[in-house]
């Protein structure tokens, strides 16, 4: 693998719970690395001055890029474009821009047409919590979780491990794949859960048999498990279904079907048909927890 550029100097534009949590990590895992942020909200940089979340804070992006070696783009998919054509007149020529977003065509196509003339490699931490904001971020956020690495098929190879090496850096395990595959694989692992879990928690508030009271009162059980992601930012989340409309579509498609299969097979009483199928899927919940991505403590390891 080629040497990867130096990077010492870093520039975070946006920063929610993704932005802020890079910037601490940095200032943890990378203390020589000089951090720059801004965010569009005036409210949320004064937050984030207050906090001494980066080395400076400015209210300009054009400032914020000037001496960046890495600009990172911690912002909603639906807003990247437009991020991007703000930073460009401020970037150095041989800078990196990459990104956070969680989908990755779109994206990668809306950065490639905003700074064309720009080293651009697309990423996303596989990490978050369904808090959002300046003061939602911690610095191990990103231990042993995945970072998805997307870069094009002509993009330079010491660039590439520049933002590899960057993610491995703040705790991260680093993958490589094309955009569309990662699309698809994020439809089904995050994208879909989302849409199922703002769905069910609207359904139960719909029900005119069943109260407020009453859904907030038994949310111990399953319930409880999906208004934690149906918590998450609804701007960000807005964006990510319409960026990723094709392979969202696509996977909703099929769980449709499976789901149209499990209602056949307790309106028929199969009870083996039922069976079989959650003893398949526990055991992918098993593989989950022994690659470390999840707590196998009681109650998911939450603490009361």
């Amino acid at each position: 693998m080629p040497r990867a550029p130096s990077v010492d100097r870093v520039a975070i534009i946006g920063l929610g719970l993704i932005g802020s949590s890079i910037a601490r990590a940095i200032r943890e895992r990378l203390p020589r690395v000089a951090v720059t942020g801004h965010d569009a909200s005036d409210d949320v940089r004064d937050v984030a001055r207050a906090l001494g979340l980066c080395d400076t804070i400015v209210d300009d992006p054009r400032v914020a890029v000037a001496d960046a070696d890495l600009v990172i783009l911690a912002v909603p998919v639906g807003r990247m474009a437009d991020a991007a054509a703000a930073i460009a007149p401020g970037l150095k020529a041989e800078a990196i821009i990459s990104d956070v977003g969680s989908s990755k065509a779109g994206v990668a196509e809306a950065l490639a047409q905003a700074l064309p003339d720009h080293i651009v490699i697309p990423a996303h931490p596989v990490a978050g919590t369904e808090n959002s904001g300046p003061t939602a971020g911690f610095a191990s956020l990103f231990d042993g979780r995945w970072c998805i690495v997307t870069p094009n098929a002509g993009a330079p190879d010491d660039a590439v491990a520049a933002v590899t090496g960057f993610w491995q850096a703040l705790g991260a395990r680093v993958d490589t794949m094309g955009a569309a595959h990662h699309d698809m694989v994020l439809a089904v692992t995050s994208h879909l859960p989302h849409l199922i879990a703002y769905t069910i928690v609207g359904t139960a508030s719909e029900l005119e048999e069943v109260t407020e009271s009453e859904v907030i009162k038994y949310s111990a059980g399953g319930f409880r498990d999906f208004t934690r992601i149906a918590a998450s930012d609804p701007v960000m989340w807005r964006d990510v279904f319409l960026a990723n409309k094709d392979a969202v579509l696509a996977t909703l498609q099929r769980f449709n079907e499976d789901l149209t299969a499990l209602q056949q097979a307790i309106r028929r009483g199969d009870g083996a048909k039922l069976e079989d199928w959650f003893t398949r899927t526990r055991a992918i919940r098993r593989s989950i927890i022994e690659q470390g991505q999840d707590d196998a403590a009681p109650d998911f390891g939450r603490k009361h």
